[in-house]
């Protein structure tokens, strides 16, 4: 006999998602169970969050560059995205390079949490991928910031 109906669609769970996410992505991430909720502790990875206008320039630019894949987590509602990088970023010396990603509300995360995608229906579209992690790669977290500066610096001139 022949089944003839649809096949059932197959539902990610947060579980999955999250061992998706250490075997394939190679991402220190913990689940909470009982929000679906998924984690990682910053250290090996970290990342740079900025304004999605920003962050639209700096994702050009290192497309450009041949820096990929990038992993991107987009906060809608913040209007912010946060590029998942290398933990290599070096405290910079210039106070006028420090004032501008200041100002430009560049933060980089080399300590604490940082919260990923998750497949439980999210209401308040808190978090979800602009360009999904895929694989072990990160790019340079000084390459990132050194991209944004660039721009802030050609966009004051």
């Amino acid at each position: 006999m022949t089944q003839t109906g649809a096949p059932m669609a197959w539902a990610e769970s947060p579980r999955s998602r999250c061992q998706f996410y250490r075997s394939v992505c190679s991402l220190p991430t913990v689940l909470d169970p009982a929000t679906g909720r998924i984690t990682m502790r910053a250290g090996f990875v970290g990342a740079v969050m900025m304004p999605t206008e920003l962050a639209q320039r700096v994702k050009t630019g290192l497309d450009f560059r041949g820096v990929a894949p990038l992993s991107i987590i987009g906060h809608p509602r913040a209007k912010i995205w946060t590029f998942l990088v290398r933990a290599d970023i070096r405290p910079i010396g210039d106070p006028a390079e420090v004032a501008r990603l200041w100002k430009a509300r560049v933060v980089v995360i080399r300590d604490g949490d940082i919260a990923l995608p998750s497949p439980v229906a999210d209401p308040l579209m808190v978090r979800t991928w602009v360009s999904p992690a895929t694989s072990a790669f990160r790019p340079s977290g000084a390459v990132v910031v050194e991209c944004a500066l660039s721009i802030l610096r050609q966009t004051r001139q």
